[in-house]
C-alpha cells in the first residue's frame, strides 16, 4: 500500500489518518506543516500509512466478525511491513505512534498490544472503545461481540490485564493523550485515563476547552506532544 515520509532523521513516527483520511491527509490538513521546524531539524521523520476504515470497521457490508478479521490483516501488514521498511529506512531507536480520531484508536490499539516495539504514543480525539454510542457514532460492530474484539479494545483488556511482562513495558512508553471538554469521546479519555493508573501506567491526559476534535485544534497540539 502507498505510503508518505516527512523528514530525513530522528525519531520514527508512525501516523494513522482519521476514519476518512488516507495517507496524504496529514499533509493535506496542514499538520506536516506545523511540525516543519522539527522535520528540518531532524528531530522526526513521519510515515503516514492508509487507515482502510472502509476495509474493516466501516465495512458494514460485511459481518463483523469479518471487520475485526480484516483490522487484524491490517495490524499484520503493519507489524511486518510498515515498521521494518521503517528501520530500513532511519535506524533511530524511538518508534512513536500517533494518530487522531479514528487514527487514535488504531494508534493505541497497536501499542497496547504490542508495547516493545514502541517508545511513545501520542493521540488526539480517540474513542478508545467501538462498541460504545454517543452522539452520532454507533456500535461499530452492530452488538457482535467475541475475543477478537476484546483484545482490540483498550478500554476492554486493560482491566484484565495481569501479564507482568507486558505491563512493565507498557509502563515504559511515555502515553499522551489529548481531548476537548466538549468532544463527544470526553468521558471515554477519561475512564481510559483511569484503568492506566489503576495498571500503574504513567500518561498525561491534556483537556482542551471546547471541541477539539478537529484538524485546527490537532495543528496546534502536534508541535506541544510529538
Amino acid at each position: 500500500m502507498e505510503l508518505l515520509v516527512f523528514g530525513h532523521a530522528g525519531a520514527k513516527v508512525l501516523v494513522f489518518p482519521t476514519r476518512d483520511g488516507r495517507f496524504w491527509e496529514y499533509e493535506q490538513v496542514g499538520i506536516v506543516a506545523s511540525l516543519a521546524d522539527k522535520l528540518n531539524a531532524g528531530q522526526l521523520q513521519l510515515y503516514c500509512i492508509e487507515g482502510l476504515a472502509a476495509e474493516t470497521f466501516y465495512a458494514f457490508h460485511h459481518h463483523p466478525a469479518e471487520r475485526i478479521r480484516r483490522h487484524n490483516a491490517f495490524e499484520e501488514y503493519i507489524l511486518k511491513e510498515v515498521l521494518p521498511l521503517m528501520a530500513q529506512k532511519n535506524g533511530h531507536e524511538c518508534t512513536i505512534v500517533h494518530g487522531c480520531s479514528l487514527g487514535a484508536f488504531q494508534a493505541a490499539s497497536l501499542v497496547f498490544r504490542h508495547p516493545h516495539l514502541f517508545r511513545k504514543l501520542v493521540v488526539f480525539s480517540g474513542r478508545y472503545d467501538l462498541t460504545m454510542k454517543v452522539e452520532s457514532f454507533t456500535d461499530l460492530f452492530d452488538g457482535y461481540y467475541d475475543d477478537e474484539i476484546y483484545f482490540h479494545i483498550p478500554t476492554h483488556f486493560l482491566p484484565g490485564l495481569v501479564c507482568e511482562w507486558h505491563l512493565e513495558r507498557l509502563r515504559q512508553i511515555d502515553i499522551v493523550m489529548t481531548i476537548g471538554d466538549a468532544d463527544p469521546f470526553f468521558d471515554n479519555n477519561r475512564h481510559l485515563s483511569r484503568l492506566l493508573a489503576d495498571k500503574r501506567i504513567n500518561h498525561r491526559l491534556h483537556v482542551w476547552g471546547g471541541r477539539a476534535h478537529r484538524a485546527g485544534a490537532w495543528r496546534r497540539m502536534a508541535p506541544l506532544y510529538i
